[in-house]
């Protein structure tokens, strides 16, 4: 059996015993095995307890004392919330006779073989302030313009995630999204090589990326990041592993026409179960909120290669935090985890003399940097694609034109005999080597 109860609300007002069932109805709760004790002063109907703030804390505090204490010794509840206790120094005469009431119940309780558990009123007040030394945990409760937070500040005798955690309030009640911390989690793995499912594209990576990596894709808007790596995770569901892309810049339709347009069964893949797509609304998803999605991916339904797109996407729903650090995170506890991971980071510079890969101080993340550029030749915009960085083996040094057609993407020859690629205005200093299409 457990234990609601009910003290002298700040207002003066306490929710009715019968109000206070219904608001945990509407929210998916029953307290149909909660027993509540209202104590709060002027209930009607009960002449006892109504109660004079004139009066000394001896008689109003002994008063409830007493109701609780002999509740309790009657009914021997396991578990007891006290809602709330803050409220009691409003009927105390100083700090030390708050003091000494709380410390003398607690202990009555607690020695009953009771876990107590009351709230508080964040407030400045010296009495407010006392209340966590009487404690043995504190949990913070913050509502913040970024969403709930919640910290854990104190729990004696056993360790705890520190920092702020999400949480929401709903149906069901409370959901709490804790932060990842991703070196809890392991799993070992194999990094053996993954094809792309186009020879030349593997060529460049000399065989393909290696599972449990990090892969980023880096490049200016429209270049074709996204279906480069629409590709990396449609050749994965197509070997039969799962795979699935988060997408913070589209919806699932635009996607879904893009795909159809280059001709891959892309919706065949989804109705197979071997590959999700998730289109988030950045401004209505907490990072805590994203990672729990991960997380449930990875440990619950067998996802063995994420793509995030993209990293641009992904910095609007940071709610002020670093998007170095929860990248960091997410990323870490993806490979721990064995999880192949492509991020789609977009460029803010059409074509320039500095080759930079990302605005957001992420290469570090990354096992393997692809680098999309565009090149003005024969006065036509083209696309080229190159491999930067490959940790765990070497690579093709030259760069190579590709393009997205109606039959997919499709890679060209190196591009030899050129110079100044990477400028995006390149010079021909062989022009008799072809370098077209193949």
């Amino acid at each position: 059996m457990r234990y609601w109860l009910r003290y002298y609300e700040k207002s003066g007002l306490g929710e009715a015993e019968d109000q206070l069932r219904d608001n945990a109805r509407r929210s998916g709760l029953s307290l149909d095995d909660v027993s509540i004790l209202d104590v709060s002063p002027g209930k009607a109907g009960d002449a006892s307890n109504t109660y004079n703030l004139l009066e000394s804390w001896d008689v109003e505090g002994n008063s409830i004392n007493d109701r609780i204490i002999d509740h309790v010794h009657k009914h021997r509840p396991k578990r007891i919330l006290i809602d709330s206790l803050s409220q009691m120094r409003y009927m105390s005469a100083d700090t030390f006779q708050f003091r000494k009431q709380v410390v003398s119940l607690l202990r009555t309780l607690t020695s009953e073989g009771a876990t107590v558990m009351f709230t508080s009123e964040e407030s400045t007040d010296e009495d407010d302030k006392a209340l966590p030394f009487l404690s043995d945990g504190v949990i913070n409760l913050e509502p913040t313009e970024y969403g709930r937070l919640c910290q854990i500040t104190k729990l004696r005798g056993s360790d705890f995630e520190e920092g702020s955690h999400f949480y929401m309030l709903g149906k069901g009640g409370m959901t709490l999204f804790p932060r990842l911390m991703p070196n809890h989690f392991f799993r070992a793995t194999a990094h053996t090589q993954i094809s792309s499912g186009l020879s030349e594209l593997d060529a460049l990576t000399h065989g393909g990326i290696e599972r449990g990596t990090v892969t980023l894709l880096s490049g200016p808007t429209g270049v074709g990041k996204t279906t480069l790596g629409t590709q990396l995770m449609n050749q994965a569901a197509t070997s039969g592993e799962r795979a699935v892309i988060y997408n913070f810049d589209e919806n699932a339709s635009t996607f879904f026409t893009r795909c159809q347009q280059i001709g891959w069964p892309i919706e065949d893949m989804i109705e197979k179960g071997n590959l999700r797509f998730e289109a988030i609304e950045p401004l209505h998803y907490h990072p805590d909120q994203f990672s729990a999605s991960v997380r449930n991916e990875v440990e619950e339904a067998g996802t063995t290669m994420v793509m995030i797109d993209s990293l641009s996407g992904y910095q609007q729903s940071m709610c002020g935090e670093n998007l170095q650090a929860r990248v960091h995170a997410l990323c870490r506890y993806l490979v721990n985890m064995g999880v192949t991971v492509v991020l789609v980071n977009e460029l803010f510079t059409i074509t320039g003399t500095q080759a930079r890969v990302t605005e957001y101080g992420l290469s570090y993340v990354a096992d393997n940097i692809f680098m999309l550029r565009y090149i003005e030749l024969d006065g036509e915009l083209r696309k080229t694609i190159g491999v930067l960085k490959k940790r765990t083996g070497s690579f093709e040094k030259a760069l190579r034109e590709f393009d997205i057609t109606q039959d997919g993407l499709q890679v060209g020859r190196p591009l030899h005999g050129m110079r100044g690629l990477m400028s995006g205005v390149p010079e021909i200093v062989q022009p008799n080597q072809s370098s077209g299409i193949t």
